[in-house]
């Protein structure tokens, strides 16, 4: 499918801007939309690549810049210093300005003639896999597909914020969360508890653990990239899409 792409500017509650690279597809829609979360590298090539993927599924793709507050635009590579970046514009993040950043996401979709707005999604990978499980709690989004969500079942949410994984029972949607069994940054009790939650409170929801695969498995730019764990868990997104999505 031909798509189209470009950078925006999505207007916030609190004031100001948040940055978002957009991709479409040329056809006229209107299209269900997803949003792309981004790791803490920023709206760099990998997460661009990963919209414009999206949009040729049929999808308008918006990856959100929700570093805006304290790194607006910044893209960091896989390295020491990248990751050393971003760690630090990690620490900065609250959960309250998250779902702030979320919602006017999700109603700039909405506000577009070419948007579905019953009809949108959500998908991320790291911390952006946490805000996708956050998005789904606090959001009515459809779907929802978290890739190795760092921090869901920490003990308080990100700047000290009541426990992501204490909002599990406001999730609407189906969520389906991806993990890598050899991710040492998020152990298999943190996935089995994830798994008890949405069970214990009957959200439409798959676990899988790609037992070969470590942290930042589908990102073809690192290390730990895994090729067969990365296409079946995009198969799996491109299924969950269809189905809640349509």
């Amino acid at each position: 499918m031909e798509i189209t792409t470009e950078r925006v500017s999505i207007p916030l509650a609190e004031g100001g801007t948040m940055g978002g690279y957009l991709a479409r597809p040329k056809s006229a829609g209107p299209h269900p939309g997803v949003l792309v979360y981004m790791e803490i590298f920023g709206v760099n090539p990998h997460i661009r690549e990963v919209t414009e993927r999206v949009a040729r599924e049929g999808y308008l793709a918006l990856a959100p810049d929700y570093f805006h507050r304290t790194g607006p635009g910044v893209e960091y590579g896989y390295d020491d210093d990248g990751f050393a970046g971003g760690m630090k514009l990690l620490g900065a993040l609250r959960a309250d300005e998250m779902i702030a950043d979320a919602k006017a996401a999700i109603g700039w979709l909405r506000a577009r003639k070419d948007v579905r707005g019953d009809r949108i999604g959500a998908m991320g990978f790291c911390i952006g896999g946490h805000m996708t499980y956050l998005t789904a709690c606090e959001t009515d989004v459809r779907a929802a597909a978290s890739f190795y969500g760092g921090g869901i079942a920490a003990p308080a949410g990100p700047g000290g914020a009541a426990s992501t994984l204490g909002r599990t029972g406001k999730i609407r949607g189906k969520i389906v969360c991806l993990f890598g069994g050899k991710d040492a940054f998020i152990p298999q009790s943190q996935v089995e508890a994830i798994r008890s939650a949405l069970t214990k409170h009957a959200v439409r929801h798959e676990i899988v653990v790609y037992p070969d695969a470590d942290h930042g498995f589908f990102c073809d730019q690192r290390g730990s990239y895994q090729k067969a764990a990365a296409d079946a868990a995009w198969k799996r997104v491109k299924q969950l899409f269809h189905d809640e999505l349509g």
